[in-house]
């Protein structure tokens, strides 16, 4: 299967969705791979990511999924769920995570994964492989976006960087706020996706969200195959 070499934001996007699965016993068998996607990435998000490599690296397989499951509670507003900062625990989530569904499906990707289609490495991996489509998919939850990355970067957890790297390879500076980043939500998120003809409406905060699990997009054309965690295009640097 032949595909396109990957963008530089968009190697960020693979990498930094990598890092925020559970990284489970395989962690440290993938630091290479990881590291050497990193290679032809944009070089500030880049820096980021390549900090939090070497200072998870020292770390037993058991502290580190000890570290996960601490940093990411929706009681202390650290979900990885998108539609969690849009929809809450709503029938209207319900409608969100159908529509993620079928905004992939219309860029090639079909989901068949366990895991909810919100959950942030899988909009990561989606906005990598379809980077335009990807980046106005991100822009939409911006807002909670900022707000997990100032609320990690709050409580001083090692996993700030990583949402700082992602939120780089977006238009426009990041909020330095709380207050500023919920501006965004009010300011409304972008009417479509490019090419998709799926309508995108704002929502208001969240309450709620289910438990992790893995990750796996399929699909095709240049999507790639099921792969274990971290789920990286085999085109990457072995």
């Amino acid at each position: 299967m032949t595909t396109a070499p990957l963008g530089p934001d968009a190697l960020v996007r693979l990498v930094a969705g990598a890092l925020l699965q559970y990284p489970g016993d395989r962690f440290h068998d993938e630091l290479p791979r990881l590291r050497a996607a990193l290679t032809g990435a944009s070089p500030e998000p880049a820096a980021l990511l390549r900090a939090f490599l070497d200072e998870t690296e020292t770390l037993a397989p058991l502290a580190l999924c000890e570290r996960y499951t601490n940093t990411f509670d929706t009681r202390n507003r650290r979900c990885l769920y998108l539609t969690w900062w849009t929809d809450g625990d709503t029938r209207r989530r319900g409608l969100s995570l159908v529509r993620l569904k079928r905004i992939y499906r219309d860029f090639g990707l079909e989901y068949a994964g366990e895991e909810l289609p919100d959950f942030l490495p899988v909009a990561l991996e989606f906005a990598a492989l379809r980077e335009e489509a990807g980046t106005e998919l991100l822009q939409e939850h911006r807002a909670g976006l900022e707000l997990l990355r100032l609320a990690l970067a709050e409580s001083g957890g090692p996993y700030a960087p990583v949402l700082t790297a992602v939120c780089a390879t977006l238009p426009g500076p990041s909020p330095e706020t709380k207050a500023e980043a919920r501006a965004l939500a009010a300011s409304g998120p972008p009417q479509e996706l490019v090419g998709a003809g799926t309508a995108l409406e704002p929502f208001g905060p969240g309450l709620d969200a289910p438990e992790d699990l893995p990750v796996a997009l399929r699909g095709g054309g240049p999507a790639p195959r099921d792969l274990p965690w971290p789920a990286l295009p085999e085109r990457l640097p072995a």
